[in-house]
């Protein structure tokens, strides 16, 4: 009986060829696994209506974690369009189906790291070495929004916010309104999340990136559970900054921050601009984490026009890999991976098309397997 059980959920797109390519990787490890066949994705939703089967939540049920590569995801109305003939005008909704894995499995923790690795020609410096936390479950992501707005969803705006009034001439079904929700709870687990880290791996700062003095409620509540939570970190320094400022600074000396703590899609914007830092979205790797589950997928989408062309870089899979053996405990086999990783880029005799070479996805992963 093998040590873990993974679920293996390619999805679809270049999911399925850096999924390949990450399999070449872990065979060369020889981790002591199973791997469990998951249905996620776009033709489930156009087939079945539902992009995350009860079927695909049952088997996560019975497995250690999962590794996941990639999905399409369109808007409401697209996606409506695309759904069988059988399924059509039955008011099914699309939503994404990671956003529903991390709210369903509550995988509150969204780690990002941004590394860059000497000889890559695509960073934009070699030493930077930012890791994001993004809260995962709440925000604007929570999915509570309204299009047409109620007429009691709005009378409540009314009568507790003076602010609301200047809408108040607005036709129902020509507004629309996304609630971003967040709790105590959760600014203070990632700021915690966050600082741990800082203490684990030798950072000096912790950065929250909000919008307090605009977005008052929310970012100032983020904020204020960051500075409770620096309270029990004395050598870690905390320092705050507004999110357009810190994507100005991000670009300008990134080589100054370490740890960054973030709400939902503060974080999602950040992270992807610091992993442009050090070579794109083929570079960056995530992890979502929860008390006792994770979900570990590189955070680039599907790109449709490239699916089943091998040619996508396979570093931000084989480096989502390494987070995914770091969380099972298998840290030996983490290092080995990473320092592979980094001798490949290094070398510089294999590359894909995105970083200058001519390598599809899977000589890229076979190079990585050759240094293990």
């Amino acid at each position: 009986m093998a040590k873990y059980k993974i679920a293996w959920m390619p999805g679809d797109g270049i999911g399925v060829d850096v999924m390949d390519a990450a399999r070449i990787v872990l065979d060369a490890l020889k981790l002591d696994a199973e791997y469990i066949p998951a249905d996620i994705g776009w033709e489930f939703w156009c087939s079945e209506g539902d992009p995350l089967p009860q079927r695909t939540l049952d088997t996560l049920a019975h497995t250690d974690c999962a590794l996941f590569g990639a999905i399409t995801s369109k808007p409401k109305e697209e996606a409506a369009a695309e759904l069988i003939p059988e399924l059509q005008g039955k008011g099914l909704v699309y939503t994404s189906p990671i956003v529903r894995l991390r709210q369903t499995l509550n995988l509150h923790t969204n780690l990002r790291p941004c590394k860059a690795y000497p000889g890559n020609p695509l960073n934009y410096r070699d030493d930077i070495d930012i890791v994001v936390f993004r809260e995962n479950t709440e925000d604007l992501y929570s999915g509570i929004e309204f299009h047409p707005v109620p007429a009691a969803v709005f009378d409540a705006f009314l009568q507790h916010s003076p602010k609301a009034r200047r809408f108040a001439d607005v036709p129902l079904e020509q507004m629309a309104v996304s609630v971003r929700l967040v709790t105590e709870k959760a600014a203070r687990n990632i700021a915690t999340q966050g600082f741990e880290y800082a203490k684990k791996f030798g950072y000096k700062t912790v950065t929250i990136v909000e919008k307090p003095n605009v977005i008052r409620e929310t970012s100032g509540l983020m904020v204020r559970m960051a500075r409770q939570v620096a309270k029990n970190y004395p050598g870690i320094e905390l320092w705050e900054t507004n999110i357009d400022a810190m994507c100005m600074w991000l670009v300008k000396n990134p080589q100054n921050y370490g740890v960054l703590v973030a709400s939902n899609m503060f974080g999602d914007i950040i992270s992807d601009l610091c992993a442009q830092l050090v070579g794109g979205l083929g570079f960056a790797s995530s992890g979502n984490i929860g008390d006792h589950y994770a979900v570990f997928e590189p955070t680039h989408g599907s790109a449709p026009k490239y699916a089943g062309q091998y040619k996508t870089n396979p570093m931000a899979m084989l480096l989502t890999v390494k987070l995914m053996l770091d969380w099972l405990g298998e840290l030996d086999m983490a290092v080995r991976l990473e320092k592979a990783i980094a001798g490949v880029i290094e070398e510089g005799k294999v590359r894909t098309y995105d970083m200058g070479g001519t390598h599809s996805t899977l000589e890229m992963a076979e190079a990585v397997a050759q240094k293990l």
